[in-house]
């Protein structure tokens, strides 16, 4: 080796690297007292705080761009489209033939993506108590900028309980795209029978049915709140079913329940045939056999369904683990 490989040599032994280009910088999220995930960012792309909660949109190195409100992860890029056509199409599918959709909450804008990709809809209200959300997510997500501008979508910023009460129509399909069941949350009355009692029921048409997300619905999970909010519906309605995905960002199978006083048809043949016939372009996780296959739990999950006596009221609610913690992540617009 001459001196001038050997000075090249050292120079590189010695090169002093920023630490900023050699570590990554993570999100992290606080499922349990005792249990963290984390995901690996590119940067924040915008961040703020609204009367209700926090909003943030982060770029994700393995989800893409992921929605946070009040630290707890909403939706991701990447496989927001599970969630989204499971609170959705099951629901509308099973109806006789829906014209108009409530949706509560959804201020994000994808419920109503795919509810109007149904050619019979006529007629979707999405209403969110939260004007920052819904003009956030507007401006910053791309895949609904369509939606949000279809003539069919009425978008309303009203508490959703006030703005149902108020209005002399009814719906065919009312939609629960709501924030999970929170100590202190804004949704937590959306969740109680009273509310499925007295506002939901007197809003549906004849024949109408509703469907809310029912948060984790895990082996290790579902007896947080699905098995609560199912049991709620229960009461309420003469036919309620419970069924479940897998849904990656969630870091869990997760649950929903959907219900009317009239029999819901899980015929497979007849669910593909609607959506042949009903919706515009391909669905990406549902058919006729998914639809009908994500009902069947499996025997510790369905017996705690069975089993389950907690009613969500006013007085007695239960809630998922507090908000998400950011220790890498500091929300007014910088990763440390």
């Amino acid at each position: 080796m001459d001196a001038d490989e050997a000075a090249a040599d050292d120079h590189e032994n010695n090169l002093q690297v920023d630490p900023a280009y050699q570590l990554t910088q993570w999100y992290e999220e606080e499922i349990e007292s005792d249990l963290k995930w984390a995901l690996a960012l590119n940067r924040i792309l915008h961040a703020t705080t609204s009367q209700f909660q926090d909003i943030v949109l982060l770029d994700t190195k393995y989800f893409g761009k992921v929605l946070i409100l009040d630290g707890k992860l909403q939706s991701a890029e990447r496989d927001e489209f599970v969630y989204h056509e499971c609170l959705v199409h099951p629901a509308l599918l099973l109806h006789e033939s829906p014209k108009s959709v409530f949706i509560m909450g959804g201020g994000e804008g994808s419920a109503a993506r795919e509810a109007l990709r149904h050619r019979g809809i006529e007629k979707v209200v999405m209403c969110d108590i939260d004007r920052v959300v819904v003009d956030f997510c507007r401006l910053h997500l791309m895949a609904n900028r369509e939606a949000f501008s279809d003539e069919r979508l009425q978008c309303v910023i009203n508490d959703a309980k006030a703005e149902l009460e108020n209005r002399n129509e009814k719906f065919d399909v009312i939609i629960g795209d709501l924030a999970d069941p929170l100590d202190g949350g804004p949704c937590n009355s959306l969740y109680t029978k009273s509310f499925y009692e007295k506002v939901i029921k007197n809003k549906l048409n004849n024949g109408g049915i509703f469907v809310t997300q029912a948060g984790p619905a895990g082996v290790l999970s579902h007896k947080v709140v699905f098995s609560s909010i199912y049991n709620t519906v229960r009461q309420v309605f003469k036919y309620a079913i419970a069924y479940t995905a897998h849904v990656p960002s969630f870091v869990d199978t997760w649950g929903w329940v959907v219900a009317s006083d009239e029999p819901l048809n899980l015929d497979v043949e007849l669910i593909n045939k609607k959506i042949r016939e009903r919706v515009t372009g391909e669905l990406q996780y549902l058919d006729g056999s998914s639809i009908v296959s994500s009902t069947f739990l499996s025997k510790i999950i369905h017996t705690a369904l069975l089993n389950e006596t907690h009613v969500y009221t006013e007085e007695n609610a239960r809630y998922l683990h507090g908000h998400g913690v950011a220790d890498t992540v500091d929300f007014s617009g910088t990763v440390i």
